[in-house]
């Protein structure tokens, strides 16, 4: 089953964008939230297998994806970003989901917990906590600041995949699948990413200013069924992190992948069976 894009305006009347596969109404709707440099593309493989079970909604952030672009690059800022799920939430009628959040989209599930926790069901981290890693912070700032403006789709997946952490379960197709979601052939001819780079001097550069101690927010979650997923080689979320977060939730179900970095497809094996069950255990 295809999504539909629909738009619709966030507070400040920015246009945002989302692609929603239609579901049982009866059921808990999947929100689904991308990382920083990312946008609700990520999701199709999963929304594809769910969709008609459940509604599900790949929302793009303000100047991500399908979402306009911002004239002024502080409406990045993290808050701002945040905001754009909770609009996108009372915009689409999603008052109680369950939350699939890559990377800052975890973040951003740990925010609702804190801020509206009646709002969350269950939740899925990917391959973040409540300890951001700063070597991988500074690699993210690096890669969503940077526009290497490629000459065709070969070279952007040549480029991808040399730079990028490892997935080493993704073939030639699935690489060329990955590039291809990064990014998208502008109008001067040229390949660019899927989103404004002057996200980074805000989202997570300049203009994000010291980690906050996300413990807390973390600890919004101890209510709700929760699932992690760990690339083993990531350098934004460390093994002795994880182990804290088991510690804090021994029922937290962990899926790890070894030999895999920031941050894994959810189209890996192991972490399709386990998320498949995992929401077909909520109502």
């Amino acid at each position: 089953m295809t999504g539909h894009l629909v738009e619709f305006p966030a507070h400040d009347g920015l246009r945002l964008a989302a692609t929603v596969w239609p579901g049982d109404a009866h059921r808990t709707p999947l929100l689904c939230l991308s990382g920083i440099c990312r946008t609700a593309l990520d999701f199709a493989a999963l929304a594809e297998r769910h969709a008609g079970t459940r509604r599900v909604v790949a929302l793009d952030y303000a100047g991500h994806g399908d979402s306009a672009r911002a004239s002024d690059p502080r409406r990045y800022r993290p808050e701002a970003l945040i905001r754009d799920a909770l609009d996108a939430m009372a915009a689409l009628h999603l008052h109680r989901v369950a939350l699939v959040g890559t990377s800052f989209g975890g973040l951003t599930a740990m925010a609702i917990g804190t801020m509206r926790p009646a709002a969350l069901a269950a939740v899925v981290l990917n391959d973040i906590g409540p300890h951001v890693e700063q070597l991988g912070r500074e690699a993210v700032v690096e890669f969503v600041g940077t526009d290497p403006s490629f000459t065709s789709p070969e070279a952007a997946t040549a480029w991808l995949r040399e730079r990028h952490p490892p997935l080493p379960l993704l073939d030639d197709a699935g690489w060329q699948a990955l590039a291809d979601r990064t990014y998208a052939k502008g109008e001067d001819g040229l390949w660019h990413p899927r989103w404004d780079i002057r996200i980074g001097q805000q989202a997570v550069g300049e203009g994000a200013g010291a980690t906050p101690d996300l413990w807390p927010f973390f600890g919004s979650l101890a209510r709700l069924p929760t699932m992690l997923v760990w690339g083993q080689e990531s350098r934004l979320l460390s093994a002795d992190t994880v182990g804290a977060m088991r510690q804090a939730r021994p029922d937290m179900r962990v899926v790890s992948l070894p030999g895999t970095g920031h941050a894994p497809t959810l189209t890996e094996p192991a972490v399709i069976a386990a998320l498949d069950a995992f929401l077909a255990g909520l109502p």
